[in-house]
């Protein structure tokens, strides 16, 4: 049986995932890198939206130092790239292992091998926050997507360290992904907030993705993503996909 490959025409891209790949490609917006860099990005949150918002940095820096001197639990990030995270809950770990590993990320630029353009740009770097929620589960992730400043969807996703997926909610939080097992999580307490914030943070794009967690009721800012899923993502159902490319499209997307 033949098989018959679709080809994309990036010049004119009509899906979400279609025009993310445009952007990896094509889009060369040097403000993209800074408020992609986990560092830098903390200090524009806090002017835009209040100290308040931002997860403090315990240490940042090239290689993890030789002995940790910050109160645990706490978290090892990559400055520079995605998905590249340790969760340190107690005092039963090797910290030699954690450095071997950190050093890792430093040796190996993050995003060539999927054409993410911006994250050669950021410093590569390390930083070490303090761990949020409970120590058992990481807390919810509320992904905003914003078209040009409108926050239109929240990409809620769930227990991220082990059986991983998500559920797609428009702003008034009604479901617009497929029916799944899992009954419709409430609304964070700060959605309000965190809709506002996104419009805020986003303002000048066409397209970003903001993400957040609630702490104790109250909002954190996560991230700036301007690759989600890095153009792969399996929307379900798929009508959403084409739905996100006509918001962005809308906004002006390039």
């Amino acid at each position: 049986m033949v098989r018959h490959r679709k080809w994309v025409d990036l010049n004119t891209p009509t899906t979400f995932n279609e025009l993310v790949q445009r952007r990896k490609l094509q889009n060369r917006d040097m403000r993209m890198v800074t408020l992609a860099d986990k560092v830098a990005v903390k200090d524009m949150v806090a002017d835009a939206l209040g100290a308040e918002w931002v997860i403090p940095t315990l240490w940042h820096g090239a290689a993890l130092p030789d002995i940790p001197d910050w109160p645990g639990p706490f978290v090892i990030k990559s400055r520079h790239g995605c998905n590249q995270n340790i969760y340190v809950r107690d005092d039963n770990f090797s910290w030699p292992v954690l450095q071997a590993r950190a050093a890792k990320w430093m040796r190996q630029p993050y995003g060539q091998w999927l054409d993410e353009w911006l994250y050669a740009h950021i410093p590569c770097g390390i930083l070490v926050e303090p761990f949020v929620g409970d120590r058992d589960n990481l807390p919810i992730d509320y992904k905003i997507f914003v078209f040009g400043g409108v926050a239109t969807h929240v990409q809620v996703h769930l227990e991220r360290e082990k059986g991983h997926r998500w559920i797609v909610f428009d702003r008034n939080w009604t479901r617009v992904s497929a029916i799944t097992s899992d009954p419709d999580p409430a609304p964070p307490k700060s959605l309000q907030h965190m809709l506002e914030a996104a419009e805020r943070l986003s303002r000048g794009f066409d397209f970003v993705r903001c993400d957040f967690y609630e702490i104790g009721g109250m909002p954190k800012f996560g991230e700036m993503t301007f690759y989600p899923g890095s153009g792969l993502d399996k929307f379900n159902p798929i009508t959403l996909d084409v739905a996100f490319g006509r918001y962005w499209l809308d906004a002006g997307g390039r």
